[in-house]
């Protein structure tokens, strides 16, 4: 990688990882609902799957997909049903207690579950391997990319996605202290999990 566009990759990659989608969505009400230290686990899941979308288009993988109509369509229409399908389990779930007094106390959260829901939603986008594949060629200085290059590729996708994970769950943290009462916390879940299934019929229906 040219060492000149170093720093133009990590803003590069900062403001795609912070436009609104479904990850950030994901990271928004994972902070609200399980806290900070819960959603920066979830994000190490956003992460990992960004970073398999990564090597598969350094492999030269992200060209199939593009090519291959039916295989880049059977993901995303995978992608969609589990954002449908989070959607829904999250309107009909109980409503969280975001009262303020509770934010200082430990919260339980099952990490495992939130970790591979962060790293699905991200997989079921298969629009991230076709970006990365256009993208990389950019910051690369022949056609055969070095080990050195993919660490760095690697990294400066790393630390601006789990980075904008953050700002997004620290933000929905924020939000969750000036809510209280269970009928605040019923309405939050019914907006957020309408957005979720909004953004599955977005993505099973666009054609772009």
């Amino acid at each position: 990688m040219v060492h000149d566009f170093w720093f133009t990759y990590l803003v590069t990659m900062f403001v795609a990882s912070i436009i609104p989608g479904p990850s950030m969505m994901l990271a928004l009400t994972h902070g609200m609902r399980h806290g900070t230290s819960a959603a920066a686990v979830s994000g190490v899941g956003n992460v990992v799957a960004s970073l398999i979308q990564a090597g598969v288009s350094m492999a030269g993988l992200g060209i199939l997909l593009t090519t291959c109509e039916p295989l880049f369509m059977a993901v995303r229409y995978a992608g969609a049903v589990y954002l449908v399908w989070l959607g829904i389990g999250l309107w009909r779930s109980a409503p969280p207690d975001m009262a303020p007094a509770s934010l200082s106390g430990p919260r339980s959260a099952p990490l495992r579950k939130l970790w591979l829901d962060a790293f699905l939603v991200a997989m079921g986008n298969p629009k991230a391997i076709v970006f990365f594949t256009a993208l990389f060629p950019q910051f690369i200085h022949s056609d055969s990319i070095t080990v050195r290059e993919c660490t760095f590729l690697a990294g400066g996708l790393a630390v601006p996605a789990f980075a904008a994970w953050m700002i997004y769950a620290l933000c929905g943290r924020r939000v969750a202290g000036m809510f209280s009462g269970s009928g605040i916390g019923r309405w939050a879940n019914r907006v957020l999990g309408g957005t979720f299934v909004g953004l599955g019929v977005g993505l099973a229906t666009n054609r772009g």
